[in-house]
């Protein structure tokens, strides 16, 4: 990995699932987390420009298709890879993140080296 250190926003209404998912990418990545939709906006709209977002669909207030759709709203953000990180695994969530252009579809529980490898496929680098 080059010496920018390259930055992961996190959005999972879970505090376990962003515990976890931190504790794996926090080695490897700057992450910061969002509780919300919202909350990853608000991030977003103060400057925060992460080289990929993780965000989980199954959320109150404002679910993850419609966060993603307000992020790709944004032309600042329009090019920034979006993965959803879910439990939802059916085929009809998986064609409709392919169909809207999501960088990928993780589902939970997912292993560690997984995770990493699928971020590291999306920002292309090289696997380690």
């Amino acid at each position: 990995m080059d010496d920018e250190c390259r930055k992961i926003l996190l959005v999972d209404d879970s505090e376990v699932h962003l515990v976890i998912a931190e504790n794996i990418l926090k080695e490897k990545f700057e992450v910061t987390t969002a509780k919300s939709g919202k909350e990853a906006l608000t991030l977003l709209s103060k400057g925060l420009l992460p080289h990929v977002i993780l965000l989980d669909i199954l959320m109150p207030e404002m679910d993850g298709w419609e966060t993603y759709n307000k992020i790709k709203g944004i032309s600042l953000l329009r090019s920034v890879p979006i993965a959803f990180l879910t439990s939802l695994d059916g085929v009809r969530e998986k064609l409709y993140a392919s169909r809207i252009g999501a960088a990928d579809l993780i589902t939970k529980p997912y292993e560690a080296a997984d995770l990493l490898a699928r971020i590291y496929k999306i920002l292309e680098i090289p696997a380690a």
